[in-house]
């Protein structure tokens, strides 16, 4: 079983404990090529391109000015996101066996980096895997991704005890994944929040949400997704009459 889940636009490059292992990201020259297509962007063109404001479009820029496809250095990418995706994750006060455990299961789907082992080192950056930035692939990150992650999720399920993937990333991200070259079975774990009978999903609940599922199989040490409908933190439990045998459905109550 592996997981996937997004990144974060909210980084956190304070540095990890250097005893702490690191390994080198995959997708070297894909990575270089990218960023070498977004250092030629203005800031105005990098502001349209993102939807983001001046002063971001220019400290983004000065990233992709700085940005060493050659360099080893960087924090490990677990540690280098700080969204609530991270927050229920809690990257950073897992022991060595827990993060062993996460850099077998847990993957994290990048704009730029396409796809990352939890102890991969990268650099500061932002590039939403939404963004249309023209290349020699294509007008998107979809087309300059193309098949490339999930065949590299074929090869990371091998030697797992079930070629499952569990899909904890965001629609944007999890659409870099092409359907037709993934060999593995898809389970979409969605969370509700039910006041009064009223369920919905909210945004910031649900993101906290999947990075608590991901540490909880983590902690667990689990290896079939099966194992997952056991998810019973922060009050969310699985909901067996509402859900598919790929859409899992957790609710909770009070928290809307």
């Amino acid at each position: 079983m592996l997981i996937v889940l997004s990144p974060a636009k909210r980084l956190d490059f304070t540095e990890a404990d250097p005893a702490l292992p690191a390994t080198e990201r995959r997708f070297h020259e894909d990575t270089g090529s990218l960023a070498r297509t977004a250092r030629a962007r203005t800031v105005a063109e990098l502001r349209r391109l993102m939807g983001i404001s001046d002063d971001l479009a220019r400290l983004n820029r000065e990233r992709f000015q700085a940005f060493d496809a050659e360099s080893l250095d960087g924090v490990q990418a677990a540690f280098a996101f700080a969204g609530d995706v991270y927050e229920g994750l809690k990257a950073r006060e897992l022991d060595a066996a827990g993060l062993a455990y996460a850099q077998d299961h847990l993957r994290i789907l990048s704009g730029l980096y396409g796809l990352l082992r939890p102890l991969d080192r990268i650099q500061p950056y932002r590039l939403e895997m939404g963004t249309r930035l023209k290349t020699r692939r294509g007008t998107s990150l979809y087309d300059f991704w193309g098949d490339r992650i999930s065949k590299c999720l074929n090869d990371d399920a091998e030697g797992q005890a079930e070629p499952t993937l569990v899909n904890l990333a965001s629609q944007e991200y999890f659409g870099a994944v092409d359907a037709k070259a993934l060999k593995l079975t898809v389970i979409t774990p969605h969370f509700y929040e039910d006041k009064a009978g009223d369920r919905r999903i909210i945004s910031f609940f649900a993101k906290r949400a999947r990075g608590t599922m991901a540490r909880f199989a983590i902690d667990e040490r689990i290896e079939r997704a099966e194992e997952l409908k056991r998810f019973d933190r922060d009050g969310y439990r699985f909901d067996k009459a509402a859900s598919t045998d790929t859409d899992w459905i957790f609710i909770r109550s009070g928290n809307s």
